[in-house]
């Protein structure tokens, strides 16, 4: 199972580096409204993971292991502001989620 486990974090290793490396023009919000998750909840997922293995870990760090960057660099160097069709987007897929 070891090999399961080191496969998952080659996995989500690689993913990350193609959402903050080569898809920087990706948006938290596109990827909420295509997939149902974006950068931050896999932040909130991963500090979820470290609370439940007793680890003390603030949101700061979380996003930070997942961005690579503070979230505030992140923020400045490539989020944009969110366009109406985006935000109806969004609003129809909780709307339909809830």
């Amino acid at each position: 199972m070891i090999e399961g486990f080191e496969l998952q974090a080659a996995v989500l290793r690689r993913l990350l580096k193609h959402l903050n490396e080569q898809r920087t023009d990706v948006q938290n919000i596109d990827l909420m409204n295509l997939a149902g998750f974006c950068r931050n909840c896999l932040a909130d997922w991963y500090r979820e993971a470290a609370t439940e293995r007793g680890l003390d870990l603030s949101r700061d760090e979380a996003r930070e292991a997942i961005y690579g960057m503070p979230f505030a660099e992140w923020k400045a160097k490539y989020q944009s502001e969110a366009t109406p069709e985006q935000l109806a987007a969004f609003a129809k897929a909780r709307k339909a989620q809830g």
